[in-house]
This record gives structure tokens, sequence and C-alpha cells, in this order.
């Protein structure tokens, strides 16, 4: 393709999302950076940059969209919305199967829309080009703190959606006041380097696993915990990941350990569903067990964190669980509730950053392979639909599809 024209849609999923793919300024950069592009911007009352911020740097502002190649959203497009024939870049939501989505799938066939999920957009070592996941770190670790000091009525931090910028929210980090508590984040990837990039910035020390587990601090300190650190398999003496990830359901968790001596845990580890829980509803309930709140930045539910039975929202974003009766009560209700922070859409707390974040990606790691005739064959491996058909890497997503078509047959019957 020599010339394209992309447009960066209105998000049209409720509740509102502000984020968008390709800030004004990135717009701007890419069209510097790759010949025969255009970039069209559709009208949007919600997005963190204005109409007037896209069209002062000479991006047109059209209403309509059928004139364009490519069109980018950040969360699902809504089906009335869909435009048939066009291709489309969205987090579509759908590659594991999540119900609410059959029928965005099923009208991305009968459209013959090919859909291309930022997800599945990998390199040739399988590993994500395009996230939101540092920020969602970032955000969540932010929140895990606000939530502690809520908690134990320590301090009071302003939330992050109501912050600007970033910069606005690290102006509060200078509030934080913490006792000598220990804090575990869990994962090795961008999650986890947006959560310890706050815990630095507040000052707050890294220390080993090994002192962490068996040293006392004067000061508040934080350890990374990876994989390797929580989880063992019975059989094999030493750890090897590849094998943790190719057959999770052969491993048990050691996490009890950490359980003894974390107050805060920022949880921001992928979960494979067939690898074992961190820990159970019933070690909670145990006298030693001493963790008090929880940020589940992942926000897998009743995944890892198996207190995590439900998400929250941005404007509510924390919930209690009670060890003794397994029930889920207001936030800070008792001091010997779990509180858990398990907002699922954490990147929409600071908009305007987590878009310029991920503007970056998609100029270095995803447009140049519109124009190289896909190469490296990125595209190719991220798209999940194309002409009426699931591509052969997601056919297994066909019985999915086809549930909707079979329930619009009897209920027309």
């Amino acid at each position: 393709m020599s010339k394209i024209r992309i447009g960066i849609i209105k998000e049209g999923k409720v509740p509102v999302d502000k984020r968008v793919p390709l800030t004004p300024k990135k717009c701007v950069e890419a069209l510097q950076k790759f010949q025969g592009l255009e970039i069209w911007k559709q009208p949007s009352d919600i997005c963190c940059f204005t109409d007037a911020e896209y069209a002062e740097l000479g991006i047109p502002v059209r209403q309509d969209m059928s004139g364009c190649d490519i069109l980018l959203g950040v969360k699902e497009v809504p089906v009335a919305q869909l435009i048939p024939n066009k291709t489309y870049f969205f987090f579509s939501h759908t590659i594991k199967k999540q119900p609410h989505n059959a029928k965005l799938l099923r009208a991305v066939l009968d459209r013959h829309i090919t859909l291309i999920d930022y997800e599945t957009l990998t390199n040739a070592q399988g590993q994500r080009l395009v996230a939101f996941g540092r920020y969602a770190g970032i955000v969540g670790a932010y929140n895990g703190i606000l939530t502690y000091g809520r908690k134990w009525k320590l301090y009071s931090l302003k939330p992050a959606h109501l912050c600007h910028e970033m910069e606005d929210m690290q102006e509060e980090y200078f509030k934080v006041k913490l006792p000598p508590i220990k804090i575990a984040v869990t994962g090795g990837g961008r999650v986890a380097g947006g959560a310890m990039e706050v815990l630095d910035k507040m000052g707050i020390r890294k220390v080993s696993v090994f002192d962490y587990l068996y040293k006392q601090f004067t000061e508040p300190v934080y350890a990374q915990l990876h994989s390797g650190d929580y989880n063992t398999r019975p059989d094999v003496e030493v750890w090897d990941s590849p094998d943790f990830y190719a057959n999770p359901h052969l491993y048990r968790s050691t996490f009890r350990k950490f359980t003894r001596v974390t107050d805060l845990l920022l949880a921001c580890a992928f979960w494979d569903p067939r690898a074992p829980k961190l820990f159970t509803e019933e070690e909670t309930r145990e006298p030693d067990f001493r963790i008090n709140t929880i940020a589940d930045i992942t926000c897998d539910i009743n995944g890892s964190i198996p207190v995590t039975k439900r998400a929250t929202t941005i404007p509510d974003p924390a919930f209690d669980y009670n060890p003794e009766t397994g029930e889920l009560e207001p936030p800070y209700s008792r001091p010997g509730n779990i509180t858990v922070m398990a907002v699922d859409n954490l990147p929409c707390e600071l908009p305007r950053n987590s878009s310029r974040d991920f503007g970056r990606h998609l100029i270095d790691h995803v447009l140049p392979h519109l124009f190289n005739g896909d190469a490296e064959e990125v595209l190719e491996r991220g798209t999940i639909a194309k002409a009426g058909k699931l591509t052969p890497r997601f056919s297994y997503l066909q019985e999915y599809a086809d549930s909707v078509a079979d329930e619009q047959q009897q209920e027309a019957v």
C-alpha cells in the first residue's frame, strides 16, 4: 500500500474511554515519517485531546470516516458503528471468547471487516508490540498507595483521574508518609515496570527477595517477585521459566511465605488460568496472613488473587473482602478486612499520558509494516478476521462467533 488514509474514530463504548491511539503531535510525527500517509480525525466530545488540538496541527476533523482505508480506535467499536469492508485496529476482547463480544466478532465477519487486534500484534518471538501496560502499572501502584493511606488514615491523595497529567499526579507523591511496611510487586513485564517507577519516585527502597523475607526494616521497602519466587514444580529441583509457561498446571504456589511478611500487594503478573493462584481464601483466615491491602492491577476476576471477586470502577475503586465470612463489604469497613483495588481500565485515569505512550509504540512498531509490505508478517499474525472469514490462527473462534448466529435463528423461530 503506497497511499493510506487512516481515520481516528470516536470511542463509542460505554462507559466512555478518553484515550486515543494517536495524539495530535503523534499524528504530525507519523505524517512526517511515512510518505503517502493521510490522517483524519472523527469529532469527539469525550477524547482527552480536543478537536481543536488536532485542527491546529493541520489534521482534518471529519465526521464521515467512509473515505478512510484504516480505522484506529482503542476499545471495542459498537456493532452499529462498524463500516463494512474496512480495516479496523482496536482492542476487540474476543480472543479469549469473552461472552459479551461474540456479537461484535459475528458482525466483523458478516460485514467483511479486516480486524487487527492490538493485543495480537507481536514480533517473531511472540512479544507484544503495543500496549497500555506501563500506565496500568503506574496508575495501579498509585491507587494501591492511595488505598493503603485511606485504609489506615495516614494521608489523602488526589485520585489519578482528577489529575490533568501525570506531572500533577507526581506532585501528590510528597504527601505519602508510610510506616515501615513491606510491599510486594509481582511480575516482570511492562505493568510491573510501571508500578516500580512510582515506588522508586516515591522514595520507597527496593530490596532483594531474601532480605524482604528475612530482614526487618525501619523504612517502607518493596521487592519484585518473579514467577520462580513463588511457584515450584514438586518433581523438578531447578527453576525452568519456559517449562512454567508451557506447563503451569504442574506447579504449585509457594506464595504463602510472602503472605506472612507482606502488608501491601501490587499484583502485576500475567496469570494463566492453568497456573496456581497465589493463595487461597482459606489462607486469608490464618492468623499470620498479613496482607491487608491489594492493588490487583491485572484484575483477573477470581484469578490469581482469589479475593478479587469483581472489578471496580474509577469513581468507586475499592471494596473490602471479609476473610471471616468470605463476603464483600464497603471499602474500609473494618481493620480486619482486606481492602482490594480492582479497577479494570487503569490507563483511562491518565488518558493524555497513556495515549502519548501508545502512539509512540504504534509509530515505532506497527505503522512501518503498513508501508513495507508487512515483510515481517506482523500484521498477518495480528489479523483475526479478513474477507468474512477467521484467519487460520484464530479459527478456534468459529464456534464462538457462530453461537450468535444460532441464537438469532432461535429467536426468529
